[in-house]
């Protein structure tokens, strides 16, 4: 694999995971708690339908797309694991008056677990989908890539 491939797929990936830890111990300013699964839904449709207008993609491409966020959404939902709050799970860590590291490392070895075992199948979904784009549209990714708000930044 050309070393460029493997950066662009690294970065991808490492955003991914950026983007679902984010979430998972995040709430939006205009909600409150966890999103819904509908709400998930909601913005999954939407980073599809943007990402296929972006790039143009043919009928095959949009389900490989589809197949990659599925995936995405599977590592999403086993980082976040079982726990009805995240951010709870985090403030029992500095609840008390010291730090507990064993919780924060027990917590840190259950996600680093989660993200290993689910992260070969997104390596492979965005492989897929990336391997399917031609020349073109691979150059886009890779343009979109550079701008400095990222490529699915609004505005």
């Amino acid at each position: 694999m050309k070393p460029w491939i493997k950066k662009t797929l690294m970065g991808i990936f490492g955003a991914s995971i950026a983007v679902g830890g984010l979430t998972a111990c995040s709430s939006g300013h205009h909600q409150r708690g966890p999103m819904t699964a509908e709400k998930m839904a909601e913005v999954r449709g939407k980073m599809v339908d943007r990402v296929s207008s972006k790039l143009d993609l043919n009928e095959a491409q949009k389900t490989k797309l589809n197949a990659l966020a599925d995936q995405l959404e599977a590592q999403r939902a086993a980082f976040v694991g079982k726990t009805a709050d995240p951010r709870a799970e985090v403030q029992a860590i500095v609840a008390g008056d010291k730090f507990d590291r064993a919780r924060a490392q027990s917590l840190l070895e259950d996600k680093t677990r989660a993200v290993q075992a689910h992260s070969p199948a997104v390596v492979n979904a965005m492989a897929d989908f990336y391997d399917s784009l031609n020349p073109d549209q691979q150059q886009k990714v890779r343009e979109l890539m550079q701008r400095r708000k990222g490529w699915m930044a609004r505005g």
